[in-house]
């Protein structure tokens, strides 16, 4: 099983980095062109839903058109008249499948938009150059067009469709799949800090992203990352106890603190606001973000990124100076042997001030 999860979380993940890394493409002997191109192209297999006209990948046909149809009780309520007997569903159409299943993941799929907006965000002028801009914003709208969907209220938010456990006792196309398309929530009653906070990250990030081309569809990220956020802090639990289904794929091992500070940082970020930054300022240490045994940065772990964007953050330099956050930097430089590991990314990260 733990295997299966490894290579889950690196083929979902591929174009992330790549993103991040495009730069150092220059003078290299590896044609990253070529590599984020490819990465995008994968992108467009692992979509679900009614694929546009323009889809590349051609062999890939419509599946999980009926996604959301089998619950759900929605503020958008699609009433379907069988057998004299009106039935509730939820759109829950799109999305991309999780790696070689057909399972859609909230958690890391929420990740990766985030990771796809900060790569164009950081480097969308290299992007461009290689021809891939309005790929990469296809790949981003994919995401959040169907998070839209799944957060069918403030409190409320669809965190996975089907069931890995009996996804993988067969090898289908997703165009013929058989296997169940249960879905899974998260609300007041069965909280999911870590989702709600990773998606409210997703669409923060997105909606800077689409700030200039597409105004009116970045406002409404925005909006749905605000209530997410709030909703996510309101509410607190670790996710994957209200939601059984995803504990054997996508655990929440790190728990929520590292997401509720990431999306808090991603909507300071878009929208300004000083609440936003003064709550992981507030938060640094009683959230975990403020430690220095950071070892990974995944769609567990957010706590480098964490730190990496509130280095960034200007308004962030002066209250950092009043906090024992500072002072503890301050010990651990006088300690060479140990600044040499624990400040190595503090110090990668002031640099972008």
């Amino acid at each position: 099983m733990l295997g299966s999860h490894v290579v889950k979380t690196f083929r979902i993940l591929p174009i992330s980095f790549v993103l991040l890394l495009l730069p150092a493409a220059t003078g290299a002997a590896y044609d990253y062109r070529e590599a984020l191109s490819k990465s995008l192209l994968y992108f467009e297999a692992q979509r679900s839903g009614h694929l546009p006209y323009h889809q590349r990948v051609t062999w890939r046909g419509h599946s999980g058109l009926t996604d959301g149809l089998e619950q759900g009780v929605s503020q958008r309520v699609l009433f379907v008249f069988f057998f004299g007997i009106f039935v509730s569903s939820v759109d829950l159409v799109g999305g991309y499948y999780d790696a070689g299943d057909h399972v859609k993941f909230g958690l890391p799929m929420a990740f990766t938009i985030t990771m796809l907006s900060w790569g164009v965000m950081e480097n969308g002028d290299a992007i461009a150059a290689a021809g891939e801009f309005e790929h990469s914003l296809e790949a981003i709208k994919w995401g959040t067009d169907y998070f839209i969907k799944a957060h069918t209220h403030p409190n409320v938010l669809w965190a996975e469709v089907g069931d890995g456990d009996t996804d993988h006792y067969c090898w289908q196309r997703p165009e013929d799949m058989t296997t169940s398309r249960q879905a899974y929530k998260i609300d007041a009653e069965h909280p999911g800090s870590e989702l709600a906070g990773e998606t409210a990250a997703a669409m923060a990030a997105a909606s800077i992203v689409f700030k200039k081309t597409n105004p009116r569809y970045s406002h409404l990220l925005l909006r749905h990352a605000q209530q997410l956020f709030e909703f996510g802090d309101k509410y607190r639990g670790r996710y994957h106890l209200s939601v059984p289904a995803a504990k054997s794929y996508y655990p929440s091992l790190s728990g929520y603190g590292d997401e509720l500070l990431w999306a808090a940082l991603w909507l300071h970020r878009a929208t300004g606001r000083e609440y936003y930054l003064q709550f992981a300022v507030d938060k640094a240490y009683t959230l975990g973000g403020a430690a220095w045994a950071i070892s990974e940065f995944s769609w567990d772990i957010k706590y480098a990124g964490v730190q990496i964007l509130a280095s960034k953050a200007r308004l962030f330099v002066p209250l950092l100076l009043l906090t024992p956050f500072f002072i503890d930097l301050l010990a651990v430089i006088s300690q060479p042997k140990r600044a040499k590991t624990d400040v190595e990314l503090m110090k990668l990260s002031w640099e972008f001030i």
